[in-house]
């Protein structure tokens, strides 16, 4: 039997720097991944597939913020039509994928981590069995981190076939690009890909139970994003719940074009809605039911997640759990953080935990980032607060790149002016982001970015022009 100092199960952005820490740290390490190929969900299926599709869509539309048609895309890309269209695009993700996924097995190979193949399963608390196609082999480990990841919640009841109502997961693999799709749930996942399709020139309808899309992001950036959507075309049914999805007899036109059902959605509210197709994005489920928990002594709650203190122990001190399987926040960069932190406690290294202030980043089309406070929680904890906001196109960068929706938004202490909150919506949001961050963890105040002088033409003046807005308002300039 194989000895490891640590065996993570699961090759996701949690197990890869996990691993490679403890790799660093001198210590034996074996990656236990049920897929052929290395990555887990954010390289194979989520994060990095959803975000070259947008890469793809926007570089075919010429990166304009104003959704074309199917035909203007057609137009201009010839290869690019409903019968291929998918196809067309995720080729050109396939080349980011595999070179991400080459990157994680020269990272290992270089680090000296032993990748074993098959699903992991724990026969004791410090024995795991390596399930294999032909084989099993069981090998034990000082340590273990559970960073197994999620998969899209499917409720019974929903007829999901995968070709016309199908998880995230699925969509990637659609044969051909809808004519209409109804997107359920305005999360993250839903209103990135609600607004990617939009883009394509498909009809979109998007519900969502609760008054807003987005409902941790800022107000005012979420009112923008939704103003954008409906000016791309998209329906927004927004307070209404899902009380039934079934299919129904397309119409002649529709059969004449080879769809010989819809999908017919009916709400509590009593409307009735069809559609080509439905993406059903509403929660995710940690990837925990074929790990024998129980043979560890652990439980998982009722959607797969696994509770973890503050060093990302469970109740089993020398098993640790990281990244989405723990659930909030469920960010590859901070799953890639929790992993570090997790090696480095497990081997009595002293490390500062994930910090509090983490950076969001929203892949729509427009993307939206932020970080710190927002002004509604400001608000309810009587926080005296200002606001400075900067227009894009205030600035030659922004009328370079045609951005007309770009916003930026600065929060800032009334009394020490120390900036509290960064809030964005349009071009390069999420790159943008991180000068805000960096202010609010200096303590950096409204007046460092008056007094700073940035490159022109670039975005990043936006925060001048934000933090004088802001502090004209309290008129002391």
């Amino acid at each position: 039997m194989r000895k490891f100092d640590l065996c993570v199960i699961g090759s996701g952005p949690a197990g890869q720097r996990a691993a490679i820490q403890a790799a660093k740290l001198g210590r034996s390490v074996a990656v236990i991944e049920m897929r052929e190929v290395l990555g887990g969900v954010a390289i194979n299926t989520g994060t990095i597939p959803s975000k070259a599709l947008r890469e793809a869509i926007l570089d075919f539309g010429g990166r304009t913020t104003v959704a074309p048609s199917l035909a203007d895309f057609a137009a201009a890309k010839p290869a690019l039509n409903r019968a291929g269209g998918f196809h067309g695009l995720m080729e050109a993700c396939h080349r980011v994928i595999k070179k991400e996924i080459d990157l994680v097995r020269d990272h290992f190979a270089s680090n000296g981590v032993t990748v074993l193949t098959g699903k992991g399963q724990f026969k004791t608390d410090r024995q795991i069995d390596v399930v294999g196609i032909h084989a099993t082999e069981t090998i034990e480990a000082d340590h273990t981190l559970i960073a197994v990841g999620t998969i899209p919640t499917t409720p019974a009841g929903i007829p999901f076939d995968g070709k016309q109502v199908f998880s995230s997961d699925d969509l990637l693999k659609l044969a051909s690009i809808p004519r209409s799709i109804i997107v359920v749930g305005g999360g993250v996942i839903g209103t990135e890909y609600a607004s990617m399709l939009a883009a394509l020139g498909v009809r979109v309808t998007l519900i969502e139970g609760r008054p807003r899309l987005l409902d941790f992001v800022d107000a005012e950036i979420t009112e923008a994003l939704q103003y954008h959507l409906r000016q791309s075309g998209v329906t927004l049914r927004l307070g209404e719940k899902v009380v039934k999805i079934d299919r129904r007899d397309a119409p002649e036109a529709a059969k004449r074009e080879g769809l010989d059902s819809m999908i017919e959605v009916t709400l509590e509210s009593g409307k009735q809605l069809a559609a080509d197709t439905l993406l059903y994005a509403v929660g995710r489920q940690g990837c925990t039911d074929g790990l024998n928990l129980a043979g560890a002594g652990l439980t998982a709650d009722n959607r797969g997640r696994i509770t973890v203190n503050k060093d990302f122990q469970t109740s089993v001190p020398h098993i640790y759990a990281a990244g989405d399987v723990i659930g909030f926040p469920s960010l590859a960069s901070v799953s890639m953080e929790q992993g570090r932190v997790a090696a480095c406690h497990m081997f009595g290294v002293k490390c500062d935990n994930v910090d509090s202030l983490l950076p969001y980043g929203i892949y729509s089309i427009p993307e939206i980032s932020m970080v710190g406070w927002t002004e509604e929680k400001l608000t309810a904890e009587s926080i005296p607060y200002e606001a400075g906001i900067a227009s894009y196109r205030e600035t030659a960068r922004g009328q370079l790149l045609g951005d007309e929706i770009g916003t930026l938004k600065i929060l800032f202490h009334q009394e020490t002016r120390a900036v509290l909150g960064v809030h964005i919506i349009g071009t390069n949001a999420t790159e943008l982001v991180h000068i805000g961050q960096c202010a609010i963890a200096f303590k950096a105040t409204a007046e460092y970015f008056i007094n700073t002088v940035f490159n022109y033409p670039t975005l990043a003046e936006c925060y001048k022009i934000a933090a004088l807005n802001g502090v004209n308002k309290l008129g002391n300039v």
